[in-house]
């Protein structure tokens, strides 16, 4: 049995991707920060044998590495944690603080924690790290302007993946970035074009046919490459 690590699954994609990699028979182990909005996520653990939760702030690197001697070795891990900060602070109005506690979470938290799995990774035949990105990180596709702190964030996020794919890769491991589209999340809004399940879905099938060639690419839940 395979067995993947999903932060941030106590809704939205991340819940979604737990139940798809349960649905496929795999051991899924699954962070949430608070109990109070993982109600769904821990009555799901009720009932499934191959599901196991983990309180876990991914901004506590010490916390990471007590839970990170606990684990079984690992699989997959997919970094799904994120935070998109305020909305509707546009030029001159962007509040540092928060694009400081942003970048922490969807930037820094992604490497230290793949660095702290490592060594949970490095025996598995499948190795496969895949951060969620996101298109609004992408230079190119930066039509619009705005969206200083969570562009920023996750174009810093697709450079981490691009330079862990060329340090790793050699060494069996598949690094993706993956944008899930515009899903029906607290995050992307009532107006988004997709649901979670369809988004991990997707995702699953990126992830499932994933090999090393495509290690340090950007792509979307339909396998298509984006630009950076």
């Amino acid at each position: 049995m395979k067995t993947v690590f999903i932060t941030g699954a106590n809704r939205g994609i991340g819940l979604a991707l737990t139940k798809k990699y349960l649905e496929s028979g795999f051991k899924v182990h699954a962070t949430y920060r608070s109990a109070s909005s993982a109600h769904e996520l821990l009555s799901l653990e009720v009932s499934e044998s191959n599901l196991a939760t983990h309180t876990l702030d991914v901004t506590d690197y010490g916390a990471v590495a007590k839970l990170v001697q606990t684990l079984p070795d690992i699989d997959i891990f997919i970094n799904n944690a994120g935070y998109y900060g305020p909305k509707g602070y546009g030029f001159g109005n962007t509040d540092v603080e928060e694009w400081r506690k942003v970048f922490e979470i969807n930037s820094i938290a992604p490497l230290k924690l793949t660095e702290l799995l490592y060594p949970k990774l490095i025996n598995s035949s499948v190795k496969i790290i895949a951060c969620l990105s996101s298109k609004v990180g992408s230079m190119t596709e930066n039509t619009s302007g705005g969206g200083y702190v969570y562009r920023s964030s996750k174009a810093a996020l697709n450079s981490v993946v691009k330079s862990l794919s060329n340090d790793l890769t050699s060494q069996g491991f598949t690094v993706l970035a993956l944008h899930p589209g515009w899903v029906q999340t607290e995050m992307g809004g009532p107006h988004a074009l997709i649901s979670t399940s369809a988004s991990a879905s997707g995702l699953y099938k990126v992830i499932r046919n994933a090999s090393l060639d495509d290690s340090g690419k950007f792509l979307n839940f339909e396998g298509e490459e984006l630009p950076w």
